[in-house]
């Protein structure tokens, strides 16, 4: 055993002079240093559990940590009695195997030994994954920082998987993991599909090392998450290694974009210079027809969101005429959405708009398997390098309606009815608040949501509050859900009148981006960049507008005019701050804007908005399914079921 105590010294003293190099201890960190020692910590007792042993860094006294490098390598001489019971579990280890636990405290997912620290030593020498041990928990003190925040996130994950080796950068992944593996939020799982995880993580593990994952500060969980969104893990389960190790060399920008602070390039408004010469991603030669396929959740006669697309597709293929050729596939949640976008690309489509967020997925596997595609999905936010995504800053025409309901109402009680907690509705709701005091101080916002009571039953609960002036969804027809009213209208004694609302304009948008495809600027500018490129125009652009009523007096279409100018002008900011939340909390100063990123990512309220983001577990059927792919973090935890988990680990 003497010649493996000598490769364990080696490796130990080259790791103390590697820190030493870089100015780093050269020994075990200790927990007792680590805890604060003015506070008493809850302990929870989590009985004998697999650790794995890349998540074993220290000791739990100083006492024991001056035997061993930072890597847990041995540093005395082997003539020690140290070395001499090494050598000794390193001979039981060959033999017969180490089966007696250790015992460690487990603390922000880290262990740290309190006896078994040679046992843990033998174990990391001979690469071996878990060691059993009797593990007692300590629990962090919550102050509302990002670390903590996951780490409670973990322990709710933890609760009913009871599986600890996987890890997220940030926060919200546990729950998206479970949504990708269809599991439940309490969901239970039994000891073989913990098994089966456990399995499918350890081959992932091995493609993400071999490809040079290594290299990378986002977590090995961060690529396995993203795997699964484009491969699906039943296929991750069946796949052998090379399998994996070739997909995932096909999403390998997709997993370096995790290790970006800032992975996402929004792009505000098209450039005004065209250009005709850029070699592009795709398109290397200028084809006779440009093939553009249209992939639809709906129908157009049926789907007020599909009719809107569908005018847009028809704009441009009578904008350009013969140069494109415009395909629809209607319906594709009806099948799988990849297999359709496939059919597209196999029907001759180089350029395939995807218009719903709920085609996420299949749009980015497509895009990833077909690299020669340029594939768009209608969404926003969403940190992927091979799709690009398009929206608009709906917002801006959100703003203008809810100061004109502020002109119009004299008890200054108005109604807002949202469809999903998805990103950007959030920002609709609270622009149409921050408008609607602009003009009216008195102006409170009553908020209600149709994934939870249903587009005509939120409407109604509004008007039952004696709140005529209510703003909904702005489509005017073929809406799935048969809604009556439509954008700003007013409603009394159940006669309703449409005074204004907000116009998606697609028609411009897809004439603007397809007018970039053809001279190769959009191709040049995803080359140029090495981030997600989210579009996410606005309208200055002409891709939104504000249709009003002849009923309204010229005075109030006037104001409409002016503000819509305003803000093409950038002289009317709907977010302006200092902006005051539900819970009393100061967003920004000084009179200065928002960033576009904290406008995106809002999930708060204004303070003059009545009402709540509704919790997951309230929302139908549709609003989940859209909720999972694009949903806003606060809306896939419930919080009451946060706190009833947390009481459960503190018991």
């Amino acid at each position: 055993m003497a010649e493996y105590y000598k490769e364990a010294l080696k490796l130990g003293m080259k790791e103390v002079q590697n820190c030493k190099s870089n100015g780093l201890s050269t020994q075990l960190p200790a927990l007792d240093d680590i805890l604060p020692s003015d506070k008493a910590l809850t302990t929870v007792s989590l009985g004998l559990v697999p650790i794995p042993l890349s998540q074993i860094v220290g000791t739990k006294t100083a006492g024991r940590s001056s035997a061993f490098a930072p890597n847990f390598m041995p540093v005395l001489e082997e003539s020690s009695e140290f070395g001499v019971k090494w050598k000794h579990l390193c001979e039981a280890h060959i033999n017969e195997g180490i089966h007696d636990p250790i015992k460690a405290y487990e603390y922000m997912n880290r262990f740290y030994v309190l006896e078994g620290n040679k046992r843990v030593s033998v174990l990391k020498f001979f690469g071996a994954d878990t060691i059993e041990g009797v593990v007692t928990r300590i629990m962090p003190e919550r102050n509302g920082s990002d670390e903590v925040e996951l780490y409670y996130e973990f322990i709710d994950f933890y609760k009913y998987t009871k599986v600890n080796f996987i890890e997220f950068s940030k926060r919200g992944s546990y729950n998206e993991l479970l949504t990708a593996l269809g599991k439940g939020l309490d969901e239970e799982w039994s000891l073989d599909e913990q098994r089966t995880f456990a399995s499918a993580y350890h081959k992932f593990e091995k493609a993400y090392m071999h490809i040079g994952g290594g290299k990378l500060q986002s977590t090995i969980g961060d690529a396995m998450l993203g795997y699964i969104q484009i491969y699906d893990y039943e296929e991750l389960i069946s796949d052998d290694l090379s399998a994996v190790k070739k997909n995932l060399s096909k999403m390998w920008e997709d997993v370096e974009l995790k290790d970006d602070e800032e992975p996402i390039e929004l792009k505000l408004d098209p450039p005004t210079e065209k250009k005709t010469t850029l070699l592009g991603r795709v398109l290397s030669g200028e084809p006779d027809v440009l093939q553009v396929g249209f992939i639809y959740d709906g129908t157009p006669t049926k789907s007020g969101w599909v009719h809107e697309h569908e005018e847009g597709r028809l704009y441009v293929q009578k904008v350009f005429e013969d140069k494109i050729d415009t395909l629809t596939y209607p319906n594709a949640l009806d099948d799988d959405p990849y297999k359709v976008i496939v059919q597209a690309i196999e029907d001759g489509c180089t350029v395939i708009f995807t218009t719903s967020p709920r085609f996420v997925q299949a749009s980015l596997r497509a895009a990833v398997e077909y690299p020669d595609v340029i594939i768009l999905n209608c969404s926003l936010n969403l940190s992927h390098r091979y799709i690009l995504t398009y929206y608009a800053r709906m917002y801006e025409a959100k703003f203008i309606l809810g100061a004109v309901a502020g002109t119009l109402s004299d008890s200054g009680k108005l109604g807002y009815v949202c469809d999903y907690p998805i990103y950007g509705q959030i920002a609709g709701i609270n622009a149409f608040a921050l408008g609607a005091q602009m003009t009216n101080p008195r102006a409170h916002v009553y908020l209600e949501w149709s994934s939870v009571k249903g587009a005509d039953g939120a409407a109604k609960s509004l008007a039952d509050q004696d709140i005529h002036f209510i703003s909904s969804q702005d489509t005017s027809k073929f809406l799935e859900d048969d809604r009556e009213n439509y954008g700003l209208f007013y409603v009394k004694d159940g006669i309703s009148e449409s005074l204004a609302h907000s116009v998606w304009c697609w028609g411009k948008y897809y004439e603007e981006i397809l007018s970039r495809i053809f001279d190769k600027s959009l191709q040049d500018e995803y080359n140029k960049c090495n981030k997600a490129l989210n579009y996410y125009w606005g309208m200055s652009t002409g891709v939104i507008d504000v249709w009003c009523s002849e009923e309204l007096s010229l005075s109030t279409r006037r104001f409409i005019d002016f503000l819509k100018e305003s803000i093409k002008q950038n002289i009317c900011i709907p977010f302006l701050t200092p902006l005051i939340t539900q819970s009393g909390e100061v967003i920004g100063e000084g009179q200065k804007s928002l960033t576009l990123d904290q406008i995106i990512n809002m999930d708060y309220l204004a303070a003059n908005v009545i009402g709540e983001i509704p919790k997951y577990s309230d929302l139908n059927d549709m609003g989940k399914a859209t909720v999972d792919t694009v949903g806003i973090e606060k809306s896939q935890n419930d919080p009451k079921q946060e706190a009833e988990n947390k009481a459960g680990v503190d018991k």
